[in-house]
C-alpha cells in the first residue's frame, strides 16, 4: 500500500471554532472570513465569526455581521443571541433586551449561553432601575451557573436596591462563598445588615 507525498503533507483544514475556544480571536475571524467567501450563507461560520468579534471587543462589526446573518437565518438562536450581546456591549439595551427575550423563548434550557443571557438581561434591568425584573433574570442566571460569584453579587445588589435586604444578604453570602475577595459583595452585605 503506497502513500502519496501529497497525502503525507496534506494540511488539516483550519478550525475557526477551535481557534476561538483557544482565545485566538483574530485567527478565528480570518478563518471565518475565508469560509464565508466560499459559502456566503454558512451559519456556523457567521456564528463563530460573531463570537470571536464580540470576544475581541469588536462589537460594532459583530452587530453588522450578525444582522447580515439574521437576514438569511432568522431562526438561528446562536445568531439571535450574539447579536443581542453585540447590542448589549454597544449600550443598545432596548434592542439587546428584545433579542435576549427572543433567544430565551426559542432556545433549550440547557443551552450553553443561556445563563450568560439571563445575566446580561439582569444587568440591563439594573440600568433601567427595574430591580424586581433584575432579580428574576439574575436568579435564573445563578440557577444555571451557580459558581459565578460576581453574578451572585449583582443579584444581591438588585435585591438591595429593591429593599429586599434579607434576600440580598443571602445572595451576597453566596457570592462570598464563591469568591471571598469580592469587595462589592462584602460592602453590600454590610449595607444590608445595617438596614435590619
Amino acid at each position: 500500500m503506497a502513500l502519496s507525498a501529497a497525502g503525507l503533507f496534506a494540511q488539516e483544514k483550519p478550525d475557526a471554532r477551535k481557534e476561538w475556544l483557544a482565545g485566538n480571536y483574530t485567527r478565528a475571524i480570518e478563518i471565518c472570513e475565508e469560509e464565508i467567501k466560499v459559502t456566503p450563507r454558512n451559519r456556523d461560520s457567521y456564528t463563530v465569526l460573531c463570537w470571536a468579534l464580540v470576544d475581541n471587543k469588536q462589537y460594532a462589526e459583530a452587530e453588522v455581521r450578525a444582522t447580515a446573518a439574521l437576514k438569511f437565518a432568522p431562526e438561528d438562536v446562536r445568531i439571535i443571541e450574539i447579536l443581542g450581546e453585540a447590542k448589549y456591549f454597544l449600550d443598545k439595551n432596548g434592542e439587546a433586551l428584545s433579542l435576549f427575550q427572543s433567544y430565551i423563548s426559542l432556545t433549550r434550557e440547557d443551552a450553553t449561553r443561556l445563563g450568560r443571557v439571563y445575566y446580561m438581561t439582569g444587568e440591563i434591568y439594573i440600568k433601567q432601575a427595574k430591580y424586581e425584573h433584575a432579580d428574576i433574570a439574575l436568579s435564573m442566571a445563578v440557577r444555571l451557573e451557580p459558581k459565578m460569584g460576581s453574578w451572585w453579587s449583582r443579584l444581591g445588589y438588585a435585591r438591595e436596591m429593591a429593599r429586599d435586604y434579607r434576600n440580598a444578604i443571602v445572595a451576597y453570602d453566596k457570592a462570598l462563598q464563591q469568591n471571598p475577595a469580592l469587595a462589592d459583595a462584602a460592602r453590600g452585605k454590610s449595607r444590608c445588615q445595617s438596614h435590619l
